[in-house]
């Protein structure tokens, strides 16, 4: 995407601008693909799937080798529910690593799941070390698998999955991924990080439509975990199986948007791949943060855990702010942004992914501008403490690289 090809809002079209991890404004040629109806069972439709499956993995690179696609319908949370079924046995034990909303997920589908599980619960935003896996997986050896969140958007961190996955490795455990808002922009090598399986959805990073999502899993692994889920509709063995055998989904699949998503995966790769969707994604974040922070803005995480997909800015202490009415005039001048999710101080999030290039970027921060003097907000910096909240990361950064 080149920077001067992006169209500003249309506001007689009522245009916005989706400044959320997903769904997220996508390009005009993928809303078109939606157009046409598509026969489930038709070949067109059966060689579409495989093609996507195809174009999935090439993602990874040459290192994608002894890896499968597995497609399954709805959104990223069936997929993260459909992994733990199934690769983690029935006799099987995991360690969560949670610091934010997914994590906390993944283990409450693992208790209806009936899989035992140790959740190690970091709270909102702090990122879980290795120090701290390597002491829980060599206490407990009967655990088998490790769940990381790669990028968890309750906060916008880009936990540090290169030494989850070390130290998991080191200790012959084996690691599942919640890929869900870095895959496609977030480069993964599989000869540098050994994991099992990774889940991530249509509407993130590759820019589709949701309505599905994708594991992709070690052959090796994905044959042994036959008979171990606890669902018909999510057992992605049989999935696997099934679309093996007849290049078709089990059950009725979201043909518009599959198609809607072959159409993503060719802008990917004509925009340059991971690399090239890193750098537009960047180019948004240094933008964005450079504006806010100009306007008085203060964010949650440092620069060492900001990810280039979302970022979470605490409130203005000003009375005069009040986030229903901000988010009311953003959405009024074309943008919707997304609600905080901590607990502990008054937040929002603004997302840097999606068909968005640094001229949005920038007028995002002139909305956010014009919106704060509607408010009669004089002073966007955050309360005292917020600011306590952000040490609590910089000196908890500090004694990992310490330690």
């Amino acid at each position: 995407m080149n920077d001067a090809t992006t169209k500003q809002p249309d506001k007689e079209a009522h245009f916005q601008y989706l400044l959320t991890p997903g769904p997220l404004t996508t390009d005009p040629k993928v809303r078109e693909a939606m157009m046409d109806d598509w026969g489930s069972w038709d070949i067109d439709f059966r060689l579409l799937n495989k093609n996507i499956c195809r174009d999935i993995l090439a993602i990874l690179g040459p290192s994608g080798n002894g890896f499968e696609c597995i497609p399954i319908q709805g959104s990223g949370s069936f997929a993260v529910e459909a992994m733990l079924g199934t690769f983690i046995p029935r006799d099987g034990k995991a360690l969560i690593l949670a610091n934010g909303a997914y994590g906390l997920r993944a283990a409450t589908a693992l208790e209806y799941i009936g899989r035992p599980h140790t959740l190690l619960n970091k709270g909102d935003y702090l990122p879980p070390r290795a120090d701290e896996v390597y002491s829980i997986l060599s206490a407990d050896r009967s655990i088998t698998h490790v769940f990381l969140v790669h990028c968890e958007t309750s906060s916008g961190i880009l936990n540090p999955l290169k030494e989850i996955a070390d130290v998991t490795e080191k200790l012959s455990r084996k690691l599942l991924i919640d890929s869900m808002s870095a895959f496609g922009a977030i480069e993964l090598n599989p000869k540098e990080i050994q994991f099992d399986a990774l889940v991530s959805s249509a509407n993130k990073c590759i820019e589709g439509a949701p309505g599905f999502s994708f594991a992709i899993a070690r052959k090796d692994a994905l044959v042994a975990s036959q008979d171990n889920c606890h669902s018909l509709s999510l057992d992605l063995h049989d999935q696997w199986l099934y679309m093996q055998k007849t290049g078709q989904w089990r059950f009725t699949p979201p043909t518009h948007v599959v198609a809607a998503f072959a159409e993503a995966l060719k802008i990917h790769s004509e925009q340059g791949g991971v690399s090239g969707r890193f750098k537009r994604y960047n180019r948004n974040k240094k933008i964005l943060l450079k504006g806010m922070r100009d306007l008085g803005f203060e964010t949650l995480l440092s620069e060492p855990w900001l990810s280039p997909i979302i970022v979470t800015f605490f409130c203005p202490n000003d009375d005069a702010f009040e986030f229903g009415m901000f988010y009311k005039l953003m959405k009024s001048k074309g943008f919707i942004i997304y609600p905080g999710k901590l607990t502990v101080a008054d937040s929002f999030r603004i997302g840097c992914i999606g068909s968005i290039d640094s001229s949005v970027m920038a007028s995002v921060v002139e909305a956010v501008a014009v919106s704060l003097s509607e408010m009669g907000v004089k002073d966007a910096r955050p309360s005292s403490k917020a600011i306590a909240e952000k040490e609590k990361l910089i000196c908890g950064s500090k004694q990992a690289l310490v330690s």
